[in-house]
């Protein structure tokens, strides 16, 4: 890919031009209900152990589940996405794709208090792919607890103009019974997205894009195989192997990207290791894998 030169700006650049959203700052109680509905859905909330009650610390990215935008439903588009809103750019028959991002804990949010996110426009790119134009948008959010700045993350999306004709994806999927195959790293966790907890997921995090459980419309209008299981589940799973497996240890920052999509049925092996040998010193490097792919997803993240 490369940026088109402000010379030649045309195309989705015109459209981009002129806009520059206002920062934006919106207050949330980092509630134990949503923590412990993920942990449900995750298999880690049991009435013996909970994920994190009042007063205890929310795991890493677990914010995503607060601070959500729920649009009237005569405001969604086609596809379940907003028509419209503060941080999506005017692009014309706007289509939307998570790609990547970073994130620093400086401090732990703590759940059954209320927290502030400050979300601000980062920067726009216009960048020439294999299929045409797309608009990569970085939205900057900072959220603070009790005066303090706990967590800074961007997230870079990713958006195309057009109703063309989706792409048929050729892709052969192995929704077979058997385990997924054994892979030589010391941190793994192993998990089959099915269509109920891609619908759970969605309902937690006000996602209401169809191609994560209106299977027909995945299939005949975006040209997928199957549903799409969420690009924010896959790197809360790559999260979390850090979590599991370096329990003494704070997470410092994260960075990631999301390469190929995954989809329900599938064999998803979560996979990371440090990057020293030496007590588990280093960054923990990370990886989404199925048996198609290798490195559909691929994080790193630092330690305190």
């Amino acid at each position: 890919m490369s940026e088109v030169p402000l010379e030649d700006r045309a195309g989705l650049a015109r459209h981009l031009d002129s806009w520059s959203p206002a920062p934006v700052t919106v207050r949330d109680v980092i509630a134990a209900a949503p923590v412990a509905a993920l942990g449900a859905v995750l298999d880690q909330e049991t009435q013996e152990k909970t994920v994190a009650g009042d007063g205890e610390e929310l795991p890493p990215l677990w914010h995503w589940l607060h601070f959500l935008d729920w649009p009237a439903q005569s405001e969604l588009g086609a596809d379940g996405h907003p028509a419209h809103g503060h941080f999506l750019p005017p692009v014309p028959d706007r289509r939307r794709m998570f790609a990547g991002g970073r994130a620093e804990f400086t401090a732990p949010l703590r759940v059954g208090a209320p927290a502030d996110r400050t979300s601000s426009l980062a920067k726009t790119e216009i960048k020439q792919g294999k299929t045409g134009e797309m608009a990569f948008v970085t939205v900057r959010h900072e959220i603070s607890q009790g005066g303090q700045v706990c967590v800074v993350e961007e997230q870079d999306l990713v958006y195309r103009s057009g109703e063309g004709e989706r792409p048929r994806a050729d892709i052969a999927l192995d929704l077979g019974d058997a385990d997924a195959a054994a892979v030589d790293a010391p941190w793994q966790l192993a998990v089959r997205p099915s269509p109920t907890l891609l619908f759970r997921y969605s309902a937690l995090t006000a996602n209401a894009h169809r191609i994560h459980y209106d299977e027909p419309y995945a299939r005949d209008v975006e040209g997928y195989p199957g549903l799409v299981v969420h690009g924010p589940l896959l790197v809360m799973l790559m999260l979390e192997l850090a979590r599991h497996n370096a329990p003494l240890r704070r997470v410092r920052t994260l960075t990631y990207r999301l390469r190929k999509p995954v989809f329900a049925g599938e064999h998803v092996l979560a996979l990371g290791a440090p990057a020293s040998e030496s007590e588990g010193a280093g960054p923990a490097q990370l990886r989404i894998a199925t048996r198609r792919d290798e490195r559909h997803a691929t994080a790193e993240v630092s330690f305190a």
